[in-house]
């Protein structure tokens, strides 16, 4: 029987759990691994599954992401603060940062430690959004003002792509849509190659957007990192 040590972390709500591998010797949890050891009722519970492992050329350390179905992710801003805080725990990277390779690049993180060198903080530098339908991916020849419909009701907005592929729809209150039931459909959209994170907001000033998100092969979580820098550049796109 294989045993594997590990750890649940929350990033502002957005839980995982980590596996440090570093040390090596075992391959990667299966799909069906990962959804019971992510389901809320028969298992630890967590939005994801993440792997630490040895980092490539120049990087620290890596991550492996597999959401909570047990389905390859690229990225998540969340899941590699959560990362940081067990790889910093196991003396990676330097004191103040970390360089973490993940499928959709790599990703400097930076620490905060308290007086006993515990990480307290992480803030990760998420890279350039992009709209380049190629790169999201999306099967369209524009990402802006496209249309999805979810249970009779009309949706728009923009597709963009921060590593992993975004649908940013604007709504007059996020509170009120259904995103247990429109956010699968609007996901597995046939445009959307490798499905997408969905999420719907609503500007509510100068510098605020409110938001609800549906992630890919998970479902409604508390939070998402690179869903909020999808639905800021899609909010300052239209403004």
């Amino acid at each position: 029987m294989t045993v594997l040590h590990l750890s649940k972390l929350h990033a502002t709500g957005n839980d995982f759990i980590v596996w440090n591998a570093l040390a090596g010797g075992v391959g990667l949890p299966d799909a069906a691994t990962v959804s019971a050891l992510c389901d809320r009722h028969r298992g630890i519970g967590a939005d994801g599954f993440i792997t630490l492992g040895p980092g490539p050329d120049a990087t620290d350390c890596s991550m492996t992401l597999q959401n909570a179905d047990g389905g390859a992710a690229e990225m998540s801003g969340n899941g590699v603060r959560c990362l940081a805080r067990v790889a910093a725990g196991s003396g990676v990277g330097t004191r103040d940062s970390l360089v973490v390779d993940t499928a959709a690049g790599r990703r400097a993180v930076s620490l905060v430690r308290d007086v006993s060198g515990d990480v307290v903080a992480a803030e990760v530098d998420m890279g350039s959004v992009t709209f380049d339908p190629s790169l999201i991916p999306l099967d369209a020849p524009s990402p802006f003002d496209l249309e999805f419909e979810a249970g009779g009701t009309a949706y728009r907005g923009d597709a963009a792509g921060m590593g992993n592929p975004h649908v940013v729809l604007f709504v007059a209150d996020p509170s009120g849509v259904p995103v247990e039931q429109h956010g699968p459909l609007i996901e597995r959209d046939p445009r959307l190659p490798k499905r997408a994170n969905v999420e719907f907001i609503a500007v509510a000033g100068d510098a605020e957007v409110v938001m609800r998100v549906w992630e890919r092969g998970v479902g409604e979580t508390l939070s998402c990192g690179t869903g909020a820098c999808a639905a800021a550049a899609v909010a300052t796109a239209a403004a």
